[in-house]
């Protein structure tokens, strides 16, 4: 097939540092390219790919400090995947919604994937108004605030199973990777490493709009404790120094998480994550398995307490049968095959919906 994939502009892909959405788009390229697809990447000019690179922005827009009103990269990036549409079978957009009012004149099969939470009072304005955009959703659980948009499926996502390598001996330490914001509660890891008593490595991103919160906050949660040590943001052989040794990920989350991507990356250093049982985690987490789900801060205490209990080398096991990048290209082939098919079928007047994929069927 001949695949564009469409990235955000804000990170390269793969990106240097932070950036979910956009190494999630670089693992699924990466893939597809490897199973033969002839796939065009619409990106950043600093993204580093096997596919055919069509630079949208010099660079990624965080690292480049770029502060103009961010409508005209996207802008920039959709004229130029409208000038050559006819290259391809299926577009599949990882981005907005700038481009839905295309959606009846677009000359090619398309879809996208949905990558941040949905529960936003306007959303459910938008899909009711765009009601027959291909959507495809990253947990179940992320559709919950939209159930009636058009959902094609859940594709939850992959990692190589090359990229991290399973460390059977932990060291004596916990950690937590994400952002500093109110969402991710990084001030529920404190004080769980600080009841159990354990070292808390912490690799973390501060956006200017959460700066605030980590100087009121957080600082003085870490200023003066020896068992916090603030690290930043790390790569992904940082990541697998970091998480690959620690006893246990703690993922204290707040919000209604869309997935979750650092909980796979912990699993496959084969290290098991304390989750609160919020959006997605009782999805990717498997309580007694490849981690624990908890409400409390208490409950997370007794979690870390029994962490040994879980075999690491399960943890990685779940790790390749459920959350494999090949597992997740397959996903998206089935889809893009679906949207192709009907796209050549002119008498649709509406795109027949599928069964939600179950992420399990290529389970052995």
């Amino acid at each position: 097939m001949r695949i564009a994939q469409i990235s955000p502009l804000y990170e390269s892909v793969p990106p240097q540092r932070y950036g979910g959405t956009e190494r999630v788009v670089h693992y699924l390229t990466e893939e597809l390219v490897r199973r033969g697809h002839d796939v065009t990447l619409f990106a950043s000019g600093d993204s580093q790919t096997s596919a055919v690179l069509e630079p949208c922005v010099p660079e990624a827009l965080r690292l480049a400090g770029y502060a103009g009103d961010p409508l005209v990269p996207e802008l920039i990036q959709l004229d130029r995947l409208a000038g050559q549409l006819e290259r391809f079978d299926v577009v599949h957009f990882h981005t907005g919604h700038l481009h839905y009012p295309l959606l009846h004149r677009l000359p090619v099969a398309w879809l996208n994937t949905m990558h941040g939470p949905l529960n936003a009072a306007d959303k459910a304005a938008l899909f009711g108004h765009f009601e027959r955009v291909p959507l495809v959703s990253i947990s179940d659980a992320q559709r919950t605030p939209v159930p009636n948009a058009h959902w094609l499926g859940t594709v939850y996502h992959g990692l190589p199973l090359e990229l991290y390598q399973p460390v059977a001996e932990p060291q004596e330490y916990l950690a937590f990777i994400g952002r500093v914001s109110p969402e991710k509660r990084l001030d529920r890891a404190i004080a769980i490493a600080t009841a159990v008593g354990l070292p808390l490595k912490v690799a973390a991103k501060i956006d200017s709009v959460d700066r605030s919160y980590y100087e009121s906050a957080i600082a003085p949660l870490i200023q003066g404790n020896p068992l916090v040590e603030f690290i930043g943001e790390v790569d992904d052989a940082g990541k697998q120094e970091l998480l690959g040794h620690a006893l246990a990920l703690l993922f204290p989350i707040d919000w209604p998480e869309p997935f979750g991507l650092v909980m796979i990356e912990a699993n496959a250093c084969s290290t098991p994550v304390i989750a609160w049982r919020n959006g997605s985690t009782p999805e990717v987490v498997r309580p007694g398995c490849n981690g624990e789900l908890v409400e409390s801060i208490e409950a997370a205490v007794a979690a870390v307490r029994r962490i040994d209990r879980l075999q690491r080398s399960a943890v990685r096991a779940d790790f390749e049968q459920r959350f494999s990048a090949a597992r997740q290209a397959a996903d998206y082939e089935r889809l893009y095959l679906h949207q192709i098919q009907a796209r050549s079928d002119l008498s649709l007047r509406r795109l027949p919906l599928l069964d939600p994929i179950d992420p399990l069927r290529y389970a052995a």
